[in-house]
């Protein structure tokens, strides 16, 4: 009896060492096998957009470095929302991911009334570049840096045009508006690019710009005065900050981040990371988003959360100080 007790307790022993090494070799086999199938990355936005392209780039990067096809599908609507539902819905394997700027998280709860939270609902993985945003005017306007626009703002009425309502260029001409104390009229557009497209005509003072106005800037159509950001431009470096020229708090980065469905094994978002940064340090992707007035900035897991969460903490006291809405 002491004998058969002493095998059990040996046997027991003995499974329990195999679960525990079992445990400990299945992480690294998981990452190494995964992806045997194509991997489908949503977006909120129509082809051709700065997401879009950006997005594309990513995967294409990230068809080379694993092995397996990387599609984007586009499901334009709702400021990303209707792309984000998607990918909360989808089984949590690393076979469905989300690419969006960071807004669908930071902003939409703010201003759009729906039942979902990003910041509950999905999994930040990795940021994957960012754009920076340029105070450019009308070219009548006579003001030679953001003091004089200042200036003429608390004098007189002035108008900025925006990407629309709750959009990221919309949100940092409203922290210029608050960092200066000034009160400028806010004319929504449908896009960036109408928007740009009335500050062009001088129909419009001002634009909190994306990066689309690039080549005029250069053709002196229209006139840069400042970067919202807390850095200069690489595109424009002789071109100070709106702090750099004495207004602090005017600073907005349109970050671009990929998040996975709740679930996802940590080693498989772990082995995304590292491929990330591998596409992103490629001279040639580097190129590419230069083209869209774009850096490819990478940032881990822990660094992006960190950026949501505080980019989250500045924009929803804007929202709810400014009373921004979304009709």
């Amino acid at each position: 009896m002491k004998l058969l007790k002493h095998i059990q307790i040996r046997s027991g022993l003995t499974v329990a060492a195999l679960s525990i090494l079992g445990a400990v070799t299945s992480t690294p086999s998981l990452a190494q096998s995964w992806p045997t199938k194509p991997i489908r990355i949503v977006i909120g936005f129509a082809p051709g957009g700065t997401t879009d392209v950006m997005s594309r780039l990513v995967a294409q990067g990230l068809t080379e470095s694993l092995g397996q096809s990387v599609v984007i599908d586009n499901k334009p609507g709702a400021s990303s929302n209707i792309a984000a539902s998607e990918v909360i819905r989808a089984t949590p394997d690393g076979y469905t991911l989300f690419i969006s700027p960071t807004s669908v998280e930071t902003v939409n709860p703010y201003i759009i009334k729906s039942n979902i939270l990003p910041s509950r609902d999905l999994t930040p993985v990795a940021g994957i570049g960012k754009s920076q945003m340029y105070l450019v005017t009308k070219p009548q306007t006579t003001a030679k840096d953001v003091k004089e626009l200042v200036a003429q703002a608390k004098g007189g009425k002035l108008a900025y045009a925006s990407a629309g309502a709750g959009t990221p260029p919309h949100l940092a001409c409203e922290l210029f508006k608050q960092a200066t104390n000034t009160n400028i009229l806010h004319v929504p557009y449908k896009g960036a690019a109408p928007a740009l497209q009335d500050v062009l005509a001088g129909q419009a003072d001002m634009v909190c710009d994306p990066g689309i106005a690039f080549p005029h800037i250069r053709s002196g159509k229209v006139k840069l005065l400042g970067v919202l950001s807390d850095k200069r431009s690489p595109f424009f470096p002789d071109v100070p900050t709106i702090a750099e020229q004495g207004f602090k708090g005017a600073s907005l980065d349109i970050w671009f981040g990929m998040w996975a469905p709740n679930g996802t094994p940590p080693e498989i978002t772990a082995r995304l990371n590292r491929e990330i940064a591998k596409v992103l340090a490629s001279p040639t992707l580097k190129a590419r988003y230069a083209d869209l007035g774009g850096e490819n900035v990478y940032l881990d897991t822990t660094e992006f959360k960190s950026l949501l969460a505080n980019e989250g903490k500045v924009l929803s006291a804007l929202i709810r100080d400014q009373k921004i809405t979304v009709d």
